[in-house]
């Protein structure tokens, strides 16, 4: 069986014990796609290819060089310049300096640049990606294959295989310069050391296996790690902290257990591997030896024959390491075509309205997925331009979801939603229409940064001047008087801010989007009665003729309401 069945093999069988009901991606189509990858990073991996070559060259150089300055030196060689012997070894250790050095250069600049390259492309993708089905995704898992499988292709594209090609011309390489020398022991060398690498593949299906347990486990530690993080004051108020740690603790355990057990197959495999490079090392030493006694051979000689026996071994060591690098990198490829997978949304150019606008719902039928409950029946709903609109329900009867609606980050099963603008014009709702809503959904939706950059999301050019008057209409005066003002930090998830500072903020943010639509999810449920009718107030006195959706279950908010829609949830 060939290298690369082999290698295939080995793929598609990690590939069933890590996903045994999963559709696999076919073997042809993981190289169709690592192959359009590589586009993006030839350059680096023929940089790369060409200094490993340089550095072949120059090892078997040295080689050369060594046994013929020793020639010299024990006069088998008369009438050669030692020092100019000593010269050509120091020029080629330069030479080599140089293309290490070059190398590393190569790495850091090119590598870092196909990793930020490749990363964008994923993330630019992952936020073009239709909402439902992005949402199948544990986030701690997509940002494993981010980062991990990511690296792992990169890696393997950039580096790896430059590398096993030059390890192969260095193999083939030191094998003619040492049957060149001696035939004989170029044949034992070749013939031994083969022998021990077969017995220590007997253990590759373990190895296989413990890797696979131990990727699992640590992406299970690291979402544990992750939404423990997240959830830090549930965790804390419910006193699970020592629940939680325990949690960690055992999954930790069952990581160390199999890491000790991988280590053990892979001793025993790396000792047959060390075994018979001694065996190679010490019949090429003995042979050399007794040549150099019976006058056959010279010191020069003994010295090529022991290095050129190491740069033999090194390749093979490698090429043997090169099969799990194949398996890695392509069950990393696999995992992100499965992200690359999920459906984009569809490109359209935004379709913004004009004037005061309005929404009419027809026949809307929805149901999360095919067998689920459904969420709509036939529902008929109408927001006229202008109105303020309360939408009211039990927990579980679909409030969001119609929110998720009107924002196209789903789509109805049956029926219709459609846009309005003043001049009567009537656009679907869709991915081109989302722009004409500003919206404020349930609990802290602040990111990182600063207050200023949260609330340029929303207008990336308003003024400072701008941006107050919406805190202020959003009762966010106290951000004028902290000290750094607009540039106070923002931590993750509004960090350092209350519930009720952090949703103040982001009732502001909306209110400076320009858009006839301004949907409120429970986004005054974290105010008191006072500051909720302040706000209220604010925004309908500054945006009159804006048509509101309200999700609420807060009395307050009914008082300004000009229609209320009760949602029931269906059986």
């Amino acid at each position: 069986m060939s290298l690369l069945s082999r290698i295939r093999n080995s793929i598609q069988q990690r590939r069933r014990e890590a996903a045994p009901e999963a559709q696999l991606v076919p073997f042809r189509t993981l190289c169709v796609w690592l192959w359009h990858t590589w586009r993006g990073f030839r350059l680096q991996a023929a940089l790369n290819t060409l200094i490993g070559l340089l550095l072949v060259l120059t090892d078997l150089a040295f080689v050369w060089a060594t046994k013929h300055a020793v020639d010299i030196a024990t006069g088998a060689c008369p009438g050669a310049s030692l020092k100019w012997a000593l010269v050509l070894i120091a020029a080629i250790i330069l030479v080599q300096v140089a293309l290490g050095l070059a190398n590393r250069w190569i790495r850091a600049t090119l590598g870092v640049k196909a990793r930020c390259v490749m990363q964008k492309r994923l993330f630019s993708r992952l936020l073009d990606s239709q909402w439902m089905d992005l949402k199948k995704f544990h986030s701690g898992d997509i940002l494993n294959r981010i980062g991990g499988d990511m690296a792992e292709v990169i890696g393997f594209l950039t580096e790896s295989i430059p590398a096993m090609f030059n390890t192969v011309v260095q193999f083939v390489g030191a094998f003619v310069f040492l049957l060149l020398m001696n035939r004989q022991l170029a044949l034992i060398i070749i013939i031994v050391v083969p022998l021990f690498i077969v017995f220590s593949r007997l253990f590759v299906k373990k190895l296989r296996q413990l890797s696979h347990h131990i990727r699992s486990i640590e992406s299970t530690l690291q979402a544990i790690i992750q939404e423990s993080l997240q959830h830090t004051l549930v965790i804390k108020t419910l006193e699970h902290t020592p629940h939680t740690i325990g949690h960690l603790d055992r999954t930790q355990k069952q990581m160390r257990a199999k890491v000790v057990e991988k280590t053990v197959y892979t001793s025993i495999s790396a000792g047959l591997m060390n075994v018979g490079f001694g065996v190679g090392y010490l019949v090429a030493f003995g042979w050399g030896v007794w040549n150099l006694q019976q006058g056959i051979i010279t010191y020069g000689a003994l010295i090529a024959f022991v290095q050129l026996v190491s740069q033999i071994q090194r390749p093979v060591r490698q090429i043997a390491g090169f099969v799990p690098v194949f398996i890695g990198a392509f069950t990393a490829s696999e995992r992100l075509i499965q992200l690359e997978q999920i459906p984009l949304e569809e490109k359209l150019p935004d379709q913004r309205l004009e004037g005061s606008a309005s929404i009419e719902i027809k026949g809307l039928t929805y149901a999360y997925t095919p067998t689920s409950r459904k969420i709509f029946a036939h529902a008929d709903y109408a927001f006229p331009a202008g109105s303020i609109t309360a939408i009211l329900g039990n927990t579980g009867s679909g409030k969001t979801t119609l929110i998720r609606l009107l924002l196209a980050l789903i789509s109805p099963n049956e029926g219709s939603i459609t846009l309005r603008d003043s001049h009567g014009h009537a656009y679907p709702a869709s991915s081109a229409t989302r722009c004409n809503f500003a919206y404020v959904p349930q609990g802290n939706t602040l990111i990182s940064g600063t207050i200023r950059s949260n609330l340029l999301m929303a207008r990336p050019d308003a003024t400072d001047a701008e941006m107050l008057e919406a805190l202020h209409l959003a009762a966010a005066d106290f951000v004028d008087r902290l000290p750094q003002g607009l540039d106070s930090p923002c931590q993750e998830m509004g960090g350092g801010l209350s519930e009720g500072q952090a949703q103040r903020i982001a009732i502001a943010r909306a209110m400076l989007k320009p858009a006839p639509f301004l949907l409120l999810d429970e986004a005054t449920s974290a105010l008191d009665a006072d500051t909720e009718r302040r706000v209220i107030q604010n925004i309908i006195q500054k945006y009159q003729g804006r048509t509101i959706v309200v999700v609420t279950h807060r009395p307050e908010v009914l008082k300004y309401c000009s229609q209320t829609f009760t949602i029931e949830k269906l059986s």
